[in-house]
């Protein structure tokens, strides 16, 4: 006669989904068609151990082959314990043991490596599983590594996780939302489905805390210290996870022992540049810091920007990239985070230089999907200027492809090329350029499909801008987009403005742009710091900009008049140097204005034009006579090599100011 335990093993069987590698894995161990009899499935929790172990019982029966299922967090982690736990249950012979919970049998796994496995039958079959991977020796040991597979339990993926919810009985309507929220979490996905079935699905995570809550249990065990706690938040926050950050968030002395307990936990990837929690895990994690700890996650947000910028302004090549990411990984709240979501689950991705044999793919690419007057000034750009080309690879594919062209570069192409005709001829009406500013215009965008709108496209678009932007002085920045709908709100949180549009090769061309000299990037990445959070939207407030950039002689005028004030911060304050590149305010120029006087000395005879600018403005002497005295030089000799000193100085601060300073790509 059938129990209870017997309608329950029904149920769990019409209500399984997925696994199929692990199914197939444990199917072929008990036909003897496979070697490998020792199974170890790893995972966080709530990611299924226990429904997968629980289904693997039931086709074991089903096959006639006698089960033992036994959770080792109820059993005595010791070999006598574990002995009499199978031993309480008649199974007869060649047995199926499925081991829960292993993690809890730590204290006896070389026991059982040593011992007890090897003892049971031939045609026996051992499936352990945990929330960690198995010890090394399991692998580590030539008669182990032929018949031990490890299989690390992850996420289902959608057509699972829609069949899972179709299985509990959730409406269709209701799925997107449940399956978006979840994102493939098994446990998430029941809790969503029994809330939706019950009354309404939340909007966000945070709206269901009781569901957090529970996830939290699940997942996360206690944090041994408010460090530890600080370092779960630190990773919840950033796309990788390093050491480097971790000295900012969580202070040098524990670090290291932080570091350390995240790479161990089941719900951390360790990724070659740092290490990544699980998408749900990181959702989980924030919802729960932003509840009980607003205003302390708030402060760590702002250590993290403040980290990641500085960083940005400092590196170059792949460590700037790696920075461009986690920039873009603190937008979270912004309107493009699927996006990012979607690129970030096939793992570490880079956007590189493109190679010359790739171009004309991508040209074609333009022609099919822009136009074919589009193409030839594609191919017109690339030949001119290579370097501003840069793509996304996955699996030796181009998955994202972004062109920078920077201007006026009195190239044929540009005269050529009508978009950029009418940008440049917008700045010439509006906010000239002087002499060495160039702008930089995002000209073609697209995916593998030629879309703008595809993931790797926003990418690509979105890492190479920050780069860009961050890197070197820049006059002008612009984008060109083919599909505004899309586009436009980004550029609205982005507080950059809609600016032109041109119809050319039958397609709308929608341009957006932002003056770095009247809204620089230092206040940029201030406001978007704010909106990293809030999810703000429309232009910067009329306080964050500047007024209209300065002309060379008023530049110049304006360094000769602060020169006399660095010791008068008063007078500094109002100093029409305010704004530029030098600084945003009057500390700031006041440091710009010192660090460019020592340089000097990097010049030929530069250390008598730094002294003399030392003598005189930054330790002055009490008239310039004096200072001609200390620096033991007639006086007409000392007006000259002042004169000398102050060209010199403001050459080079407006070099900086205009980007001429910067060179090569």
């Amino acid at each position: 006669m059938a129990n209870l335990g017997d309608v329950m093993d029904d149920v769990r069987w019409q209500g399984f989904v997925g696994r199929a590698a692990q199914v197939a894995a444990f199917d072929d161990a008990l036909a003897g068609r496979s070697a490998r009899r020792v199974l170890f499935v790893h995972g966080p929790g709530g990611v299924g151990k226990t429904t997968l172990l629980l289904h693997l019982r039931s086709r074991a029966r089903r096959a006639g082959r006698p089960a033992v299922y036994l959770d080792g967090s109820e059993l005595d982690p010791s070999p006598e314990g574990f002995v009499h736990a199978v031993q309480s249950v008649d199974t007869g012979a060649a047995p199926v043991l499925l081991v829960d919970g292993y993690e809890h049998l730590a204290p006896i796994d070389g026991w059982l490596r040593r011992d007890l496995v090897p003892t049971l039958p031939a045609d026996g079959v051992v499936v352990f599983a945990g929330r960690d991977a198995p010890a090394p020796a399991w692998r580590a040991d030539l008669g182990w590594r032929g018949l031990v597979a490890v299989h690390c339990l992850g996420n289902l993926d959608e057509a699972d996780s829609t069949a899972l919810l179709e299985r509990a009985g959730v409406a269709a309507p209701d799925r997107e939302a449940i399956i978006r929220l979840g994102r493939g979490h098994p446990l998430a996905l029941a809790l969503l489905a029994d809330a939706a079935l019950t009354g309404t699905v939340p909007r966000t995570l945070a709206d269901a805390p009781d569901l957090i809550s529970a996830l939290i249990a699940s997942l996360v065990h206690e944090a041994p210290s408010d460090a530890h706690l600080a370092g779960l938040a630190t990773c919840a926050k950033v796309l990788l996870t390093t050491e480097d950050l971790l000295r900012r968030t969580v202070g040098d002395d524990d670090a290291p022992r932080v570091w350390e307990w995240l790479r161990d936990r089941p719900f951390v990837t360790v990724r070659p540049h740092g290490l990544t929690p699980h998408d749900l895990t990181r959702a989980v994690l924030e919802a729960e810091f932003e509840r009980r700890f607003p205003d302390r996650y708030r402060d760590l947000h702002r250590v993290i920007h403040d980290y990641v910028v500085t960083g940005l302004h400092a590196s170059s090549g792949t460590h700037r990239q790696l920075l461009a990411q986690q920039l873009a990984q603190l937008h979270r709240e912004g309107p493009f985070s699927a996006q990012f979501r979607a690129v970030a689950a096939d793992g570490t991705v880079a956007l590189v230089r493109a190679r010359p044999e790739e171009l004309p793919g991508v040209a074609e690419l333009i022609g099919r999907h822009v136009g074919p007057r589009s193409a030839e000034l594609a191919r017109g750009w690339f030949a001119e200027r290579q370097a501003g080309a840069s793509v996304v690879r996955v699996e030796g594919e181009i998955s994202g492809f972004i062109y920078h062209a920077r201007c006026p570069s009195a190239s044929a192409t540009e005269n050529q090329d009508p978009i950029v005709r009418a940008i440049l001829a917008h700045v010439a009406r509006t906010a000239p350029l002087r002499p060495g500013e160039q702008v930089d215009i995002s000209r073609f965008l697209l995916g593998r499909d030629g879309a703008q709108s595809d993931p790797y496209a926003v990418f690509a678009g979105s890492i190479s801008s920050i780069i860009e932007w961050c890197g070197r002085p820049l006059a002008w920045a612009f984008i060109v987009s083919v599909e505004p709908s899309f586009w436009g709100p980004f550029f609205d949180y982005l507080a950059f403005r809609e600016i032109l549009e041109v119809t050319f090769d039958g397609r709308r061309h929608v341009v957006y742009g932002n003056d770095w000299r009247r809204f620089s990037v230092h206040a940029w990445l201030e406001l978007m710091q704010e909106r990293e959070q809030s999810g703000g939207t429309g232009p910067p407030p009329d306080w964050m900009q500047s007024p209209a950039p300065l002309s060379r002689d008023t530049f110049d005028a304006a360094v000769r008049a602060a020169l006399p004030s660095l010791r008068r911060p008063d007078r500094l304050a109002a100093s029409r140097l305010i704004g530029t590149h030098l600084g945003a305010d009057a500390a700031a120029v006041r440091t710009a204005l010192r660090i460019a006087v020592d340089e000097l000395t990097g010049l030929p005879r530069g250390d008598r034009l730094r002294a003399v600018l030392y003598r005189t403005y930054v330790s002055p002497a009490p008239t310039q006579e004096a200072a001609a005295e200390v620096l033991g030089l007639p006086f007409s000799t000392y007006r000259r090599h002042l004169a000398k000193a102050v060209d010199e100085l403001t050459e080079r601060l407006w070099a900086r100011e205009t980007g001429q300073e910067m060179t090569g790509d």
